[in-house]
């Protein structure tokens, strides 16, 4: 049977994860992120009926898709530290039941407080597992596929949109948009019960991780310092949530302004909408693939592509929106979105680059925070605020522009990324604990 190096690439070569159950483990988890995703994104698909039935405004509208960002960015942090201490299997699986439930919860909710408590809930369940799932996900494969892993990983969310959206558009046009929720919640609840049977947590917890965490609680000071003590890993965060605002404004979005502007009923908006999400997935798959090609020997490379799908994106985006509806202004929005994602595969490789192993999901979870602060959280809520001032698509038009300030963020983290680097590695080389850690390779 053919075997990967773990993650780590420790010294130790008799440490392997099975090829075979380490892409079990990874469609497992994957599939676990689109029910996530489905969950999250299956609001957007109802949006117009719910501004009926409820009379709501935008804002309101926005500030239930953007709750769920919110309490994602403000418990990934803590609930993903737990993970990394407390078992990240178990905790996969029960977030997935939790936010299974809650999305039950939307589709028997009365009113407005209600589905807002109802999605408050699906944050909570859905808080740590993007940055959990993903350092679960690139301990059992070699580390010269990180950028592809983690883009091909986080695709996952974008397509968990394409299907919340899409079905959740034709489900609610043929039974009603409660129905929508609830088959959302079905598909949760049975991957998370399946989850725990067949991902087991002795076969993916690398030999290196064990050992460095049983050394001494003062060794933990350490790689938890790795999570910030570079200029370069803080601009990325930065710079990652700052693209994000983008990305997850047009997705939520997207299918209200379909209905607006195109005049398309709740399922076809929905499937239209699916397509230009599809090709964000798409993206992130395809502009990781280069980062790794790329990059291999070239690590800055990782960066310049990360400012150049910041600026192609707020080009193509800024086009769209300058246009009024046809068939030219979306296939500049799709060709838009194709590569605003990519900065997630760079983004996520350059964070694991520069932070310690033993703190992976902990060092996504920072990620996370970061991305749904500054871009997922707010990016929906602002834009709803605008939509009620100016229009939807006015409004529409000042999104591309936030995709500058993450390039120029980008810009500076790539005159430190390298220096930064090598100075980790050095902190390793000293550290007689951190010998028997993961070494970092770019």
């Amino acid at each position: 049977m053919a075997y990967h190096p773990s993650a780590s690439d420790d010294d130790d070569n008799d440490v392997g994860v099975a090829r075979t159950y380490a892409w079990i483990v990874f469609a497992l988890t994957f599939g676990l992120l689109i029910s996530d995703y489905m969950s999250r994104q299956v609001l957007n698909a109802v949006f117009p009926m719910l501004k009926v039935e409820w009379a709501l405004s935008d804002s309101q509208l926005g500030l239930l898709s953007g709750i769920v960002a919110l309490m994602v960015g403000l418990l990934t942090f803590p609930l993903s530290l737990l993970a990394d201490r407390f078992g990240r299997v178990r905790s996969l699986a029960f977030m997935a039941f939790l936010w299974s439930v809650a999305t039950l919860g939307c589709a028997v909710a009365q009113d407005y407080p209600q589905m807002f408590i109802a999605r408050f809930m699906v944050g909570v369940g859905e808080a740590a597992y993007g940055s959990v799932g993903i350092a679960v996900v690139i301990s059992v494969f070699p580390k010269h596929m990180r950028a592809t892993l983690a883009s091909a990983f986080m695709a996952g969310g974008m397509f968990g949109s394409v299907l919340g959206m899409a079905l959740g558009g034709v489900i609610a046009a043929k039974m009603g948009w409660r129905w929508s929720f609830a088959g959302m919640a079905l598909f949760g609840l049975v991957l998370a019960l399946l989850y725990p049977l067949i991902v087991k947590q002795a076969r993916i917890a690398p030999q290196c991780a064990t050992r460095a965490a049983s050394k001494a609680a003062a060794a933990i000071k350490r790689p938890l310092s790795t999570l910030y003590s570079s200029r370069s890993v803080v601009a990325t965060y930065i710079g990652s949530g700052l693209q994000l605002f983008v990305c997850g404004t047009v997705i939520v979005w997207m299918p209200s302004y379909l209905n607006r502007y195109y005049a398309m009923g709740t399922d076809k908006a929905g499937a239209v909408a699916a397509v230009i999400v599809l090709c964000s997935g798409a993206g992130m798959i395809v502009c990781g693939m280069i980062s790794d090609r790329l990059c291999r020997h070239a690590p800055e490379r990782k960066v310049a592509l990360a400012i150049a799908y910041c600026l192609g994106s707020c080009l193509l985006l800024s086009a769209a929106f300058a246009l009024p509806a046809g068939p030219a202004q979306l296939l500049l929005i799709g060709l838009g979105m194709l590569i605003a994602t990519g900065t997630t595969g760079p983004a996520g490789a350059m964070v694991a680059n520069l932070t310690h192993y033993s703190v992976h999901g902990t060092a996504f979870a920072t990620l996370t925070l970061a991305n749904n602060l500054l871009g997922l959280a707010p990016g929906p809520f602002i834009t709803g605020k605008l939509s009620d001032l100016i229009g939807l698509h006015a409004a529409f038009q000042f999104v591309p522009l936030v995709s500058i300030a993450a390039a120029a963020v980008f810009f500076y983290a790539r005159s430190h990324y390298l220096k930064d680097i090598a100075r980790l590695t050095g902190e390793r080389v000293s550290d007689p604990v951190n010998e028997i850690a993961c070494e970092v390779k770019v």
